[in-house]
């Protein structure tokens, strides 16, 4: 079974040539969401994947309709796949039930890797530098989303102490954890059981 997800940023636009592309494409069933691409709590895409079993594949218009970033749009499919779900994207002919459509997420999958590992280099140059000067921290302050997925790719690599992490980031442990149990810096928490919180 084909199960269709459609979105759009803002209530002013219209879901009608993503829901008419997904119909003709064969979607049995279309979900839908009407929210920003940074936006967590989307209860179309949570209601279509519910839907979903072995052997189903969830359908989009296009890649940017179901990812918030390139790591995220990884980490779904990979989850479906792991499921034995497929993943099709309408615009970009990707199929992953395909040869051709799995070769293209393993290249998205390394270009995800490649980005987290830049993003850890920068950080932990940041760390040098933050300890060279003796900062120890700073007042609590919000975290823009390019901060939130430092923080979140420290967090997960588990080998820096969350200590750290907050100095240099100028937070608090308790805004550190609320940014990353919350909006665009989830993480998963099974990735560093090893990690004591208190390092």
């Amino acid at each position: 079974m084909l199960i269709g997800y459609a979105r759009v940023s803002t209530v002013e636009q219209s879901l009608d040539l993503q829901k008419d592309a997904l119909a003709q494409a064969g979607c049995e069933k279309i979900y839908t969401d009407k929210a920003s691409g940074s936006a967590t709590d989307r209860n179309g895409l949570e209601r279509a994947i519910d839907h979903l079993r072995e052997g189903d594949s969830l359908v989009v218009w296009k890649l940017d309709r179901l990812g918030r970033s390139l790591a995220h749009l990884v980490a779904l499919v990979g989850d479906l796949k792991a499921q034995r779900i497929g993943f099709r994207s309408l615009q970009e002919s990707i199929d992953t039930t395909s040869g051709v459509g799995k070769l293209i997420f393993h290249v998205f999958a390394s270009l995800a890797e490649f980005e987290r590992d830049l993003i850890r280099e920068r950080t932990l140059a940041g760390i040098e530098s933050a300890r060279a000067r003796g900062r120890v921290g700073g007042r609590p302050r919000a975290l823009d989303a390019n901060r939130i997925a430092q923080a979140a790719a420290l967090y997960n690599a588990g080998d820096i102490p969350v200590g750290e992490i907050c100095a240099t980031l100028g937070v608090s442990r308790t805004t550190l954890y609320r940014y990353l149990n919350g909006a665009e810096g989830r993480v998963r928490r099974g990735s560093r059981s090893g990690r004591k919180r208190n390092s």
